[in-house]
């Protein structure tokens, strides 16, 4: 991950809490498919992670949160003919697929103007706490662009259908109070209370038995893919696992005892 100077991925451990700071100011915090790699490593690394019990991402500054992909830090030659061309979204690509298989939950705060791919940064979170005010504008139309990096799978299962045509076909900038009306965040914030929001709930989240939280979430999520047969004996079986979890024994065991279960997130 990035060093305190060089611009990239920042991440901090803070008591289970991973803090995840998109830092590219350069780029107006847009990223490339460098930065998109450090992501996809650290998600598909966290689900294993005994430190990791909630993510919270964030970005530098309160003026731009994340302005969707731009050039990595080191250029990749560009493709010779347009067959290749349909590889270069390919680390988004990863990154997000690996968002949104983590089993660890996962918190955004959002200040400043969001952009293209920001829309999955943000809302591929469990959580969203956003800025009063803050601009989001999805921007691939008016850019000459088809939505891309895994939008078209992911925003229609996030946003209702014809609120995604009017924001995606037309283009129009809207802000998060907007999106709070259509009921996309979760806390709706003053711009100066967004990171301890934000922390807060990720705090909430490492506390919770991560394991149940973490098969809870793919549930959730695998029943937007797959059918009722399918999703019910995925149910079964993570149901199942999940009882020979320390977490779940110690839950029973503070029951009988009377007593505030010590969750390990194991």
């Amino acid at each position: 991950m990035t060093s305190a100077t060089e611009e990239g991925l920042r991440v901090e451990l803070d008591q289970g809490v991973a803090i995840l700071t998109l830092h590219t100011p350069s780029n107006r915090n847009a990223f490339g498919g460098d930065v998109a790699e450090e992501f996809t490593r650290f998600f598909r690394e966290a689900n294993t992670r005994q430190d990791v019990r909630s993510i919270l991402i964030r970005s530098t500054g309160d003026k731009d949160f994340c302005l969707g992909g731009a050039p990595s830090r080191t250029p990749t030659p560009m493709p010779r003919n347009t067959i290749d061309y349909r590889f270069v979204s390919t680390p988004h690509i990863e990154m997000f697929k690996a968002m949104w298989e983590l089993e660890r939950p996962v918190v955004s705060a959002v200040q400043g103007t969001v952009a293209g791919v920001g829309w999955l940064l943000a809302l591929l979170a469990d959580l969203v706490v956003a800025a009063k005010g803050s601009r989001w504008t999805h921007v691939f139309v008016k850019r000459g662009m088809i939505p891309h990096a895994g939008d078209s799978f992911y925003l229609p299962r996030i946003i209702p259908f014809h609120r995604l045509n009017e924001i995606a076909l037309l283009g129009d900038t809207v802000t998060a109070d907007t999106l709070d009306s259509w009921g996309l965040i979760n806390r709706l914030c003053d711009k100066e209370a967004v990171q301890d929001t934000a922390m807060d709930l990720a705090r909430r989240m490492a506390d919770q038995p991560t394991r149940a939280v973490g098969l809870a979430k793919r549930h959730y999520r695998r029943s937007l893919e797959v059918d009722w047969n399918t999703m019910l004996r995925e149910e079964m079986a993570g149901q199942a696992i999940y009882t020979t979890t320390a977490d779940r024994n110690e839950i029973l065991a503070a029951g009988r005892e009377g007593r505030k279960p010590v969750l390990t997130g194991d």
